[in-house]
C-alpha cells in the first residue's frame, strides 16, 4: 500500500492518517479510472465474444480496492471529517455555519423572514 502514497501532500485541512489514506485513494482513482471504464464497457458490450469478456471480468476484479468510486468519502476541506459534510461547500455544517456568519462564501448570507 505504500506504493500508492504521494510522497508531498498539499492538503489545506488537518492531516491524519485518514485524511492521507482519502487523499491517497482519490490519486489512485484518478489513475486507474479511464482503464476502469474502458474494462466495464468490453464486460458490457454483448457483440464480444463470451471469453474475452470473462478476462475482462477477472482483471477488474483484480485491481486494487483504491481504484473503486465507492471508496472515496466526502470530507471537510478544513476538519478533514466525513460526517455532516454539504456537498456543493465542502464543509461540515458547523464549520459551513461559522463561514456563513463571517462572510466568508460568497452568495450566501443568513435567512430571515
Amino acid at each position: 500500500m505504500s506504493h500508492w502514497r504521494a510522497k508531498t501532500l498539499d492538503l489545506g485541512c488537518f492531516i491524519g492518517t485518514r485524511v492521507v489514506r482519502d487523499h491517497t485513494k482519490r490519486m489512485v482513482f484518478e489513475r486507474f479510472e479511464p482503464e476502469r471504464q474502458a474494462l466495464r464497457y468490453i464486460i458490457r458490450n454483448t457483440t464480444l465474444p463470451p471469453r474475452v469478456r470473462a478476462e475482462a471480468q477477472l482483471q477488474l476484479a483484480q485491481m486494487s480496492n483504491y481504484t473503486r468510486p465507492t471508496q472515496i468519502r466526502n470530507r471537510c476541506i478544513l476538519g478533514g471529517r466525513t460526517r455532516g459534510v454539504l456537498r456543493d461547500f465542502k464543509m461540515k455544517r458547523y464549520n459551513f455555519r461559522l463561514e456563513a456568519m463571517a462572510g466568508n462564501i460568497p452568495g450566501v448570507k443568513r435567512a430571515s423572514w
